[in-house]
This record gives C-alpha cells, sequence and structure tokens, in this order.
C-alpha cells in the first residue's frame, strides 16, 4: 500500500460548496472549505470525479476523462483575473442556496463565461506574458485538449446532441469535415481551451494550498467512460462499438443491495484488446492526468478489473447479462511500470466481491474500502463491516455518496428504500442501537466515532453525516433518475460546536 499516516477526513463535492453563483466553486469558498478541514484536524478530502458533466449532472458520466468541469470555475476569481468584472456579477440571478439547479445554472454561467473568454482572448492579444502562458498550457495539454475542444465546439454547432447523431462525417471523424471544422468553429475551439485554462490554474491554486495544510487530495476515477464523450469520439477504437458508433455491449452491475434489476449505467465497455497492444497508453495517460490534480486516487467499481458486468445494448435492464474477464494484472502492472510500485489508489471493492477481485487487489498493494452502514441487516451485524474488524490497510466510510446518510437510513420507511420491507427495517434499527448502545438521537456521531476509533488508516465521512442531515440531503441513489448530485450547503450549518466536536474526536482516535 502507498504510505500515509494514520488519518482522516470529509467527503464533499466541489459543487456542493456555498456560493452566490448557483454552484460550489473551487475559488475563494473552496480555500476556506480547506481552512475548515484544517481547523478540524482533517487530513484528507475527498470528492467525486472532477470532469465536465452531461446529461443527468452525474459525475460518473463525464463528458471527458481529462478535463475539468467548467461549471466549477470561481467567477469570483476571474474577477480578480480582470475577465469577468463586478457589474458582470451583479448581473448573475439569484440562485437557491441549498440545491444546484444545474440547467438554470449551466445556462447563465455558460454566458459569463463566453464572455470571460473572449476578454481573456482578447488580453492575450495585447500581452506577450499572457499568450505564452496560455499557448504553454495548451502544449503541455494537447493530446487530449485538442480532441476535447473540438468535441465541445462541434457538440454545440449540434445542439448538444451526443456525437453519434451528429452528421455522419463528424461522428466518423472524416478528416475533411474535421478540417472544415477546425476553421468553421475556431472561436469556439479557442474558448472552450480557455475554459480549460481556467479551470487548471485555479485548481493548481486550489492543491498547492491544501499541500500547505497538509491536505491530501482523494480524487475518484470513473471505471467506465460515457458514450457521449471526447474519450469515446476520438478514440472508438478502444471501445466495443457497432459501425455507427452506437455500443454493442454496456456496462452495469448485476441485481443487489441497491437495485432488485441492477444497474444499467450504459456506458460502452473497453476493448481489451486495442490496450493491451498500446500497453495501456490512455490507461496511463488518465491515471497520470489524475494524479497531477489530486494525492490519491479511489477507482470506482474495482471489480470490473477482475470480471466485469456485459449487457446487450438492447437490454433494459442490468437483469441478462453475463460477467466476462478483464486484464486486471495486466493493466496495473503497466501502470506501475509507469508510475512506480506504490500506486497511490484505493480501490472501491464494494458490491459483489468474489475472490478474484480480493486477490487482484492485495496482489497489487490497493486498499479497499469498508463502510459501516453495511454492516447492519436482519438484525445481524455483517462481520467484515464492524469497524472493530476493519483491518489497517483499508479506507472506512461511516457512508458514501451513493448511500443515504446515517439519520437518513435510520429514520427512513418502507417506501422511501424499495429493497427493505417493513419487518428489515424495524429489525436493522434494532440491530443499530444494539451496537451503538445509544438512543439514536446522536447517531451520526456514534459512527463516526467508532469509525474514527478503528485500525482503518484512513477514515472518511461525508459532511451530510457530520451535520446530522436526512434524507433530503443524500447526494445519489444508485439505479434510479431523479433530481441527484445537487446537494448545497451553507457556512452557518457548519457550526464551531459541529467542528470542535469532530477535532475532539480526531484527536482522541488518533488521526490528526
Amino acid at each position: 500500500m502507498f504510505s500515509i499516516p494514520r488519518s482522516s477526513g470529509i467527503l464533499l463535492h466541489p459543487t456542493s460548496l456555498p456560493g452566490r453563483f448557483g454552484i460550489g466553486e473551487i475559488g475563494p469558498e473552496a480555500h476556506e472549505w480547506l481552512d475548515r478541514l484544517h481547523r478540524m484536524g482533517q487530513k484528507l478530502w475527498q470528492m467525486l470525479p472532477l470532469g465536465p458533466t452531461g446529461y443527468g449532472a452525474s459525475p460518473y458520466q463525464s463528458l471527458s476523462s481529462f478535463a475539468g468541469n467548467p461549471l466549477m470555475i470561481s467567477f469570483d476569481a476571474l474577477r480578480q483575473d480582470g475577465v469577468l468584472k463586478p457589474e458582470d456579477l451583479a448581473m448573475i440571478p439569484a440562485f437557491p442556496d441549498h440545491k444546484v439547479n444545474f440547467i438554470a445554472t449551466e445556462e447563465v454561467r455558460s454566458a459569463f463565461l463566453k464572455l470571460a473568454c473572449q476578454r481573456f482572448l482578447a488580453q492575450c492579444g495585447a500581452s506577450p506574458l499572457l499568450k505564452h502562458a496560455f499557448e504553454a498550457f495548451c502544449e503541455r495539454e494537447a493530446d487530449w485538449l485538442e480532441d476535447y475542444a473540438m468535441f465541445i465546439a462541434i457538440k454545440g454547432e449540434n445542439g448538444g446532441r451526443p456525437w453519434n447523431e451528429w452528421p455522419r462525417e463528424l461522428a466518423m471523424r472524416n478528416p475533411e469535415a474535421i478540417a472544415g471544422a477546425m476553421v468553421r468553429l475556431e472561436e469556439s475551439i479557442e474558448e472552450v481551451k480557455a475554459q480549460q485554462f481556467f479551470f487548471f490554474r485555479q485548481w493548481q491554486k486550489l492543491h498547492a494550498r491544501a499541500q500547505e495544510l497538509g491536505i491530501s487530495l482523494i480524487g475518484d476515477i470513473p471505471i467506465f467512460t460515457a458514450h457521449d464523450s471526447a474519450d469515446v469520439w476520438a478514440r472508438p477504437d478502444l471501445f466495443e462499438l457497432d459501425e455507427h458508433g452506437g455500443p454493442v455491449t454496456v456496462a452495469g452491475v448485476p441485481p443487489d443491495y441497491f437495485s432488485a434489476t441492477g444497474q444499467r449505467w450504459g456506458n460502452p465497455l473497453y476493448k481489451w484488446s486495442a490496450h493491451e497492444a498500446e500497453g495501456f497508453a490512455w490507461w496511463k495517460s488518465r491515471l497520470r492526468k489524475t494524479l497531477e490534480m489530486v494525492d490519491i486516487v479511489r477507482i470506482d467499481h474495482f471489480r470490473g478489473f477482475a470480471a466485469y458486468w456485459e449487457i446487450p445494448a438492447s437490454e433494459p435492464t442490468a437483469v441478462n447479462g453475463r460477467w466476462v474477464g478483464a486484464p486486471g494484472d495486466a493493466l496495473f502492472e503497466a501502470l506501475k511500470g509507469e508510475m512506480g510500485d506504490h500506486v497511490p489508489v484505493i480501490a472501491e471493492d464494494l458490491g459483489i466481491i468474489t475472490p478474484d477481485v480480493t486477490e487482484l487487489r492485495l496482489r497489487h498493494g490497493f486498499p479497499g474500502m469498508k463502510v459501516m452502514q453495511f454492516a447492519f441487516g436482519a438484525d445481524t451485524l455483517s462481520e467484515d463491516y464492524i469497524p472493530e474488524n476493519y483491518p489497517d490497510e483499508c479506507v472506512a466510510y461511516t457512508g458514501t455518496h451513493d448511500n443515504d446518510t446515517v439519520q437518513g437510513l435510520f429514520n427512513s420507511g418502507v417506501g422511501e428504500d424499495t429493497t427493505r420491507t417493513a419487518e428489515q427495517v424495524e429489525a436493522e434499527r434494532r440491530t443499530i442501537l444494539g451496537y451503538t448502545g445509544t438512543d439514536g438521537n446522536d447517531l451520526h456521531w456514534d459512527f463516526i466515532h467508532a469509525v474514527w476509533k478503528s485500525r482503518a488508516r484512513m477514515a472518511v465521512a461525508p459532511l451530510q453525516d457530520l451535520m446530522g442531515l436526512g434524507s433530503e440531503s443524500r447526494m445519489n441513489t444508485p439505479g434510479k433518475m431523479g433530481d441527484f448530485w445537487s446537494w448545497r450547503f451553507t457556512w452557518d450549518q457548519l457550526s464551531p460546536e459541529m467542528e470542535a466536536r469532530m477535532l475532539a474526536i480526531t484527536q482522541e482516535s488518533g488521526r490528526q
């Protein structure tokens, strides 16, 4: 396992941060969050994938595995840079404090980002130093930035439709059509590149501040990519697609704790033979880029590197699928050959885990995950998820972005979770109260205390659990459609008393 001292932290996606422009940003509010973490004695900030989101706003269905989400660009930082003016920001309408309205927010922010990009590009024309910095960025990131900027520009020209619904010559990357688009969409392409310049410059400042405070950033890589992404459009040969660019088979998971019909994610599956033939170069680039931004990477759905659930694209659910083996050993050996033996990876090994998955993880020295919520069920404790049983080499959680909050889990009824009967709900509550030995009034703190006291090298809780919030504040419900990923908080919700209690628990457990 990669080296890290006994430590703890909070799971919070940047989009959930406070701020007046409709969504959490990576400017002053994110720096304030780092200061809060430091005051609480926390050494870890875990977040979800940072890429630009498409339909549904899921960070796990990104338009690029390499780009940053322009919705997170700080408008206050752009004002400080002189590309947005105070009078511009005064025109931005009020947005809800506790929820992201993605459609309205993106519409407004896109207009002001376009204005900022236009001013910035004009400044580049008048400032050799600024022009050099921008050109150096574009050259350094050219391997992914050229395709991404072209993808976004053409997508905009085609009303936002998925790439396989564009005119065929553009969808199939006909050289003459692409050359024509480069000329026709030059302005849009340059604006996309400018957005990425803004994002990565702001992110570098945030990452540097985290390092000053001794806080490690934990990022997240979805194992699969979205079909409607620059990744698949630029390299269709690396994915299982038909002659029209549509997926032949798609990814998901079979029926499990979260869903009776499984989860049909819809991501195209990798053509692993093509990746192996190139020495896994695409994966090396992907991991290397992510580790430029963060210090540790959680890889979502790690079990897919041992075997993945293959679903025919025509199937409406994940029920009718099959397990197919994957070249996990060859991939991780290639990654270690590029980055050294101790790659800072956390393996998300939840769900249906067979011995081959555990063996793969242990062979390559990746810590797995333990989620305390999974310890409780029909009047019994699941031995693997009881905090007293956690090994040193794991990352322990009260819950994750896919779980209900601790208070939500305890207080939810049958209608809110179709996988549990009334008897199961009551049995789970009895088990929780029996384990904690409490009346349940402070249950979120009981969970945090138990996870923090465990032997697990790293302990993490979602901010919602620190605040004791209910189901209305959960981030996502796997396998369901709905208004997810939109939760936000305000600074007054994170009281000095909460911060002091978190610091005390952290000090008592030896994690500071």
